[in-house]
């Protein structure tokens, strides 16, 4: 495991201090969040890619061909 120094100004010194009021370490504070981040960050990178394909005509395109053609094996 790295060890890792830095230092906070005054707005993440006040976020630490919000993250471990409830009796939280430090350490598991910042563990959190940088876990929490790196889950933001991929949902943002999701919804990017979601709203992208929402506009991209050609996939559109092959998702109503897969849907005809699935509308054919349907029992009812």
């Amino acid at each position: 495991m790295a060890i890792v120094n830095f230092r906070t100004d005054e707005l993440t010194q006040q976020a630490l201090d919000e993250l471990t009021a409830d009796g939280a370490t430090v350490s598991a504070a910042i563990r959190q969040a940088l876990l929490d981040a790196a889950r933001q960050r991929r949902r943002d990178l999701m919804r990017r890619e979601s709203t992208a394909l929402l506009t991209d005509a050609a996939d559109l395109a092959e998702s109503r061909a897969v849907l005809r053609d699935l509308d054919n094996l349907r029992a009812w």
